[in-house]
């Protein structure tokens, strides 16, 4: 979001059936492994001026992300980020908790305006080159042609990788925007808050077992750690 912009109001907790639904929606897309065995996922976030706490929280979230893809033969990860004017950049796949940590914190947030369609015109060129298992966006807001960027998001669809986009508060442009975007990739949309870690990494480490081992490993992945993941695969049966 743009520096000048005020922040709307968060919520107060946690929406406990939203997350269900999102995780719900993930354990019903279907994932194809890369060649080399470890699932590929793109996480892009908003670096703008008004994303920087959330930044800050997200770093400390990597090392469960890919924790919790022990078991389905590992993850590698790409960091794209925006910020600033027209800067959009984005890392080398690493494979560690480690390394995406240390570029992460190299990263200050800028004001500037969204450039989501630049993250999906990453995205194809990626899956091009190698397959990428699933696209997570981290934002809070859309300032771009929701046409021009629904045509990016159906080419990432017919490529077959699912975006699901985490909605930090709840404004309304980007609400549309988003649920928009992951209908036309397959993919899903959730909203959540910035005081609860718990309930972003739940949905992190949840994609990411998705992207390492598809609707199975996450089903398991359910089973062992409980709350809302065991809750909607119970209710999926």
């Amino acid at each position: 979001m743009s520096g000048d912009k005020t922040k709307s109001n968060l919520p107060s907790q946690a929406n406990a059936d939203q997350v269900s639904a999102f995780l719900a929606k993930v354990a019903a897309t279907p994932a194809v492994i890369s060649a080399g065995g470890r699932g590929r996922l793109l996480f892009a976030m908003d670096a703008t001026a008004s994303r920087e706490p959330s930044w800050d929280q997200a770093c400390h979230l990597q090392a469960e992300m890919f924790q919790a893809t022990d078991g389905q033969g590992g993850l590698e990860v790409q960091l794209v980020f925006f910020r600033g004017f027209g800067e959009c950049k984005s890392s080398p796949w690493v494979s560690t908790s480690g390394e995406l940590v240390r570029r992460m914190t190299k990263v200050r947030c800028l004001g500037g305006r969204t450039q989501i369609g630049k993250i999906l015109r990453h995205t194809i060129r990626e899956t091009q080159a190698r397959r990428v298992n699933a696209l997570v966006f981290v934002g809070d807001s859309f300032e771009e042609e929701i046409d021009e960027v629904c045509d990016l998001a159906g080419e990432l669809g017919v490529r077959g990788v699912p975006a699901f986009l985490f909605q930090e508060g709840n404004d309304s442009i980007a609400t549309m925007a988003f649920r928009q975007i992951a209908k036309v990739t397959g993919g899903a949309h959730c909203n959540f808050n910035i005081s609860s870690a718990q309930q972003l990494r739940d949905l992190l480490s949840a994609v990411a077992v998705f992207a390492a081992g598809g609707r199975a490993a996450l089903e398991d992945y359910s089973v062992k750690t409980g709350g809302a993941a065991k809750q909607i695969t119970n209710q999926m049966r």
